[in-house]
């Protein structure tokens, strides 16, 4: 990964140019699969093809090489997971409640998506540096969405970006780290916490 990958946040919240034809999303998904395996190093392009069924020409027809399909695969998971997220909360009408439901929803995400999970298993090494000591610009933009939607309450006398920020690195640590002397196993478990430490940084 480099700074570009890193900018793939910012592009996820921005803009739009993701391939929308059903074999680019074939292409995509068989990027997936081998990256949740194999992990970004050992993934070839031949793999992929393999898994998607297609030719390695096909695949550079639509992709320029490795890091621009890798590229896209993690845009694409950035976009779903905004989309989830937003669907996640929407008619959710207080705050509070959005605060509880929007974390239900990240953390379960988080600790469930196969391309998280496959790639902290079989490179972590690879991964980490991305989700803690180099992950700046993943969290600036992350805060900065979550700030955005805070922001749209207009109550409280509180700081949204800080306000985001707290949620986002709490989110992180716990789906990097699930073994916990708190209990959050269950979505109850989840909304409880919820309720008790985050629902109160707004008040």
């Amino acid at each position: 990964m480099t700074s570009r990958a890193e900018s793939l946040f910012a592009r996820a919240v921005v803009a739009d140019d993701a391939p929308a034809d059903e074999l680019s999303e074939r292409i995509l998904d068989g990027a997936m699969a081998c990256l949740s395996e194999l992990g970004l190093r050992r993934s070839t392009v031949e793999d992929i093809a393999r898994r998607a069924g297609v030719s390695r020409v096909t695949v550079y027809r639509r992709f320029e090489n490795k890091n621009n399909l890798v590229e896209a695969v993690l845009l694409r998971e950035c976009r779903r997971c905004l989309a989830a997220l937003d669907e996640a909360v929407t008619g959710v009408e207080s705050l509070d409640e959005r605060i509880v439901e929007g974390f239900v929803f990240a953390l379960r995400y988080g600790r469930n998506h196969p391309l998280v999970g496959g790639l902290l298993r079989v490179e972590p090494e690879e991964v980490l540096p991305y989700l803690t000591v180099r992950a700046g610009t993943a969290l600036a933009v992350v805060r900065e969405y979550l700030a955005g939607h805070i922001r749209e309450a207009e109550v409280g006398a509180f700081d949204p970006v800080q306000v985001a920020e707290i949620m986002v690195r709490i989110v992180v640590s716990f789906v990097l780290t699930q073994d916990s002397s708190i209990e959050l196993d269950t979505d109850e478990d989840l909304r409880r916490f919820a309720r008790r430490y985050l629902v109160p940084l707004v008040h």
